[in-house]
């Protein structure tokens, strides 16, 4: 299947495809073709079947219109190295944090390679991409406990909710289980939802966030850290030690022993 972009330098200004005219990749220089038929999002794609970068993945139109939620000009760029290594970042915000869109599967080591490349990053993974992995999530919200705070939860077994090849990646995992288009059968308190899996694990549970589209969005474009994962870490850490203090304390039915009750 061949790699598409939604830009191509055009007279060294990045536009989207049109019927008839031609461009220059903005990561590798080479000539690209318009691709404006019926059948699939207008696009670019290299002569060929070549690509300039290994990681680029087929875009649909889930891709299209989450990057669509962002400026142009946030829109695929390129990213180097200090060893000139270079990639395509999906979408990278001013504050140079990089949100990368993976809708097809993702080999562990390509995942881990993105994740050391772009560093500063987060996903967002199309929950809707197996049939069965929506249903499951649905089926076993049941499995989270409300961490403290309205939206953040705490679980030990995300693999019975969560598509177990992204729950031991270093950086956040937003997961999409309604796309654009919100299919029957979310409860109300679910709908419009990304849930956020942050990394590592906190006294053997997994935290999961829920965040509105429009939240995510918003913070992308204020933020510095989207989402605040050393701030959430931090508050559930501290909340299951007060639980376990408050679990340890002796209770008593009566006054300390040795002392007589006061008198008034």
């Amino acid at each position: 299947m061949e790699k598409v972009m939604r830009f191509a330098l055009v007279n060294d200004e990045r536009r989207e495809a049109t019927p008839g005219s031609a461009g220059c990749c903005p990561g590798c220089s080479q000539r690209m073709v318009a691709r404006c038929g019926t059948q699939r999002i207008w696009h670019w794609a290299h002569r060929g079947t070549r690509s300039c970068d290994p990681w680029w993945e087929p875009e649909t139109l889930w891709h299209r219109s989450w990057k669509g939620q962002f400026p142009f000009e946030w829109q695929e760029i390129v990213q180097r190295d200090e060893k000139g290594e270079k990639h395509i970042a999906d979408v990278q915000t001013n504050n140079g944090v990089v949100i990368e869109f993976q809708h097809s599967h993702l080999p562990a080591q390509e995942r881990a390679a993105r994740e050391t490349f772009y560093q500063n990053m987060v996903w967002i993974v199309d929950g809707m991409r197996l049939k069965n992995d929506r249903k499951r999530f649905l089926s076993s919200v049941s499995l989270f406990r409300l961490a403290f705070a309205k939206d953040l939860f705490i679980t030990r077994s995300p693999e019975s909710c969560l598509p177990a090849v992204w729950l031991n990646c270093k950086k956040p995992v937003l997961f999409d289980f309604e796309g654009f288009d919100a299919p029957d059968g979310s409860p109300g308190g679910m709908r419009g939802k990304l849930w956020c899996l942050l990394p590592g694990r906190i006294d053997g549970y997994a935290v999961l966030a829920a965040v509105s589209r429009s939240w995510f969005v918003d913070a992308a474009k204020l933020r510095e850290q989207i989402i605040p994962t050393d701030a959430i870490t931090w508050f559930v850490r501290r909340g299951l030690t007060a639980r376990r203090w408050n679990y340890a304390r002796p209770s008593h039915s009566g006054p300390p022993r040795g002392r007589r009750r006061a008198k008034y």
